[in-house]
């Protein structure tokens, strides 16, 4: 473990022991469907906790939440019991594997746009108090620029665009991040590579897409890393257990443990912040009203 991760980790004990406990938003999307984004971000968040930090998976897929499916768990609650005030946020919180903690999703998420200023007060209240809960939470969002989709782009403190070497793939992926850019919102784009023969093919994809955003976006747009294209994947997903659980030693899994490690060598202890949630809520908030 190199000095910067080390001092993350020390900075992490420090606050966990104080009412400061650091928190990193993260948002997780891709340009289409189909690019295993949901897959990534169940591993990566499982990968995470294995390294000692405390995660909490929020599924902002609209329609197409499936994060509870991959983990084959049924949650009693969503997003939707807390908006009609029937829940609180605790209790929407479910655990999946190796305790991994999740919201599920569901229809909640197109009521955000429609909520009465009583109920929007509600929900800030309610998401306030993940407030230092977690080292990280992790938003699961749609697949292309949809209203919801931008508002955790938006709203994230960085944003992993999830691609594949398929030509549309590439395509979509940047073409999403060009879209962001052009609202003139400062995000913190990163990229990951899946579904790659060898690391080769991965950093060439991953090459393709930095250059041209830095020409014609002036963006640099760092690459976390590379996952294997496994057929562990699509079994772990037939057998619904994730398939850093499924198959450890895979190829897959090797991969999101070694994207895992230079994710967190790469953060910096200025990054974690002890207002991150509360920073969120109130980008969060201004694009819905």
């Amino acid at each position: 473990m190199n000095d910067q991760a080390q001092e993350l980790r020390n900075l992490i004990r420090h606050r966990a022991n104080s009412a400061e406990k650091p928190t990193r938003i993260l948002a997780v999307t891709s340009g289409k469907g189909g690019v295993g984004k949901s897959n990534f971000t169940l591993n990566f968040a499982l990968a995470l906790q294995k390294k000692g930090f405390k995660v909490l998976v929020f599924d902002a897929d609209i329609g197409l939440a499936n994060i509870d499916v991959l983990m084959g768990i049924a949650p009693k609650y969503n997003l939707y019991h807390l908006l009609k005030k029937e829940k609180t946020i605790w209790d929407i919180i479910h655990k999946g594997y190796n305790d991994l903690q999740f919201i599920a999703g569901g229809s909640g998420f197109n009521d955000l746009i429609r909520l009465s200023e009583e109920q929007l007060d509600y929900f800030q209240e309610q998401i306030g108090q993940l407030n230092g809960h977690a080292d990280f939470i992790i938003f699961d969002t749609g697949a292309g620029l949809s209203k919801e989709t931008l508002k955790f782009i938006v709203a994230a403190q960085e944003t992993i665009v999830v691609t594949t070497p398929e030509p549309t793939s590439i395509t979509d992926a940047y073409a999403i991040i060009k879209m962001v850019s052009a609202m003139d919102y400062d995000i913190r784009f990163r990229l990951v590579v899946n579904r790659v023969t060898d690391w080769r093919e991965g950093r060439q994809t991953a090459e393709k897409i930095s250059m041209v955003a830095k020409q014609f976006l002036n963006l640099d747009i760092p690459t976390i890393g590379y996952v294997l294209d496994d057929a562990a994947v699509s079994k772990a997903v037939k057998k619904q257990v994730p398939f850093t659980v499924a198959f450890p030693s895979s190829g897959a899994s090797k991969s999101i443990y070694d994207l895992t490690d230079d994710f967190i060598a790469n953060q910096k202890p200025a990054d974690m912040s002890s207002g991150a949630v509360k920073g969120f809520l109130n980008r969060m908030i201004k694009l819905l009203k």
